[in-house]
């Protein structure tokens, strides 16, 4: 007879969607389907999302035409805590509403993996950050096998990394180790960031940094630019990126202006870990040359002489597919091979 088909559940958890499907040990993804997060903002929302969710999935699982033995649930969420199972303090995610006094944000853990696992008994269930998800899915999928040592950097509306040491993922005493995106940059007069602080990398590398990036080149060079006929609300990174293709001078002086804060901050990253290789995801990412030739330069003209010439920087392996269901599944997958 015939071994019964093992799969997991992949959970990505967005601002705006939630996305789930079913995957096996080669990274196929036998089905998968949405609900809308943005229906279940308020903290009192929460219960609602995690009932519907699971629902979601069970009603996915029974659209198979075959049977499948479960292997557990894999989550990927911002402020998601890998040591608790936790969802803490989520920016965008179950928020008081406005008119609640003196709201104590200290309420704002949501146990998430444990709710789950009621719906579930007896399912593994594990829950990290959505860059450190990406991160094991590179090594499971992507281009990091066999990698024991190496920096994922994820390029979104925001700056998320992983960090891969020896084989297992970093993740701190606390759960929220790695934050790349949160090393100051610019200690004078920085960017203000979403954290709270000034001059985080994220402010200046991710997909609203490069377009803080391209408004204050504008202000400051004369050269002509397509750029300039955009408004602010209708900008978006991608049109940088196809007007850099044509040679635009803003254009590409904002991929040297990203390419050197990225470049710098990786020279320090790496004498940290000393990974063979670092791995850069998302929309950013897709600029290519464009990104990767100023990053790489001035990481070697920043780097410990020790390092140079030793690190790689590779574009990711699950870059266009379904890369956030596939890197929360491969949590359990990562797990079930140790």
């Amino acid at each position: 007879m015939d071994k019964m088909k093992k799969l997991v559940f992949g959970v990505d958890i967005g601002g705006t969607n939630t996305a789930f499907g079913l995957v096996d040990e080669n990274g196929d993804i036998y089905a998968e389907s949405v609900i809308p997060t943005k229906k279940y903002l308020s903290f009192d929302d929460y219960p609602a999302f995690v009932n519907d969710l699971c629902d979601g999935m069970k009603r996915l699982s029974e659209s198979l035409s075959f049977e499948f033995q479960l292997l557990g649930i894999g989550i990927g969420a911002p402020n998601g805590n890998f040591h608790r199972g936790t969802i803490e303090n989520p920016a965008n995610l179950w928020k008081f509403s406005p008119a609640e006094p003196n709201p104590d944000e200290s309420r704002r853990i949501f146990c998430l993996a444990e709710d789950i696992r009621k719906h579930f008994p007896g399912t593994l269930v594990l829950l990290t950050n959505d860059a450190n998800a990406a991160t094991i899915g590179e090594m499971v999928y992507g281009n990091a096998k066999g990698l024991d040592d190496f920096i994922m950097v994820t390029l979104g509306t925001g700056l998320g990394s992983g960090f891969v040491a020896n084989g297992e993922l970093v993740y701190g005493h606390d759960g929220f180790a790695g934050e790349l995106g949160h090393v100051i940059v610019e200690r004078h007069n920085g960017r203000k960031c979403g954290c709270g602080r000034s001059g985080c990398l994220e402010t200046y590398v991710s997909a609203t940094g490069i377009k803080r990036t391209a408004f204050e080149l504008m202000a400051r060079m004369t050269e002509p630019s397509e750029l300039r006929d955009i408004s602010f609300n209708d900008f978006d990174a991608s049109m940088i990126s196809a007007a850099a293709a044509k040679g635009d001078p803003v254009a590409l002086e904002c991929f040297r202006v990203t390419g050197e804060m990225l470049g710098r901050a990786l020279a320090d990253a790496v004498v940290i870990t000393s990974p063979k290789a670092i791995f850069l995801f998302g929309g950013l990412a897709k600029a290519g040359k464009l990104l990767f030739e100023p990053t790489k330069w001035y990481m070697e003209e920043n780097m410990l002489f020790v390092f140079k010439n030793k690190v790689e920087i590779l574009p990711s392996g699950i870059e266009g597919k379904n890369a956030a269901i596939l890197g929360s599944a491969a949590l359990i997958w990562q797990k079930n091979r140790k």
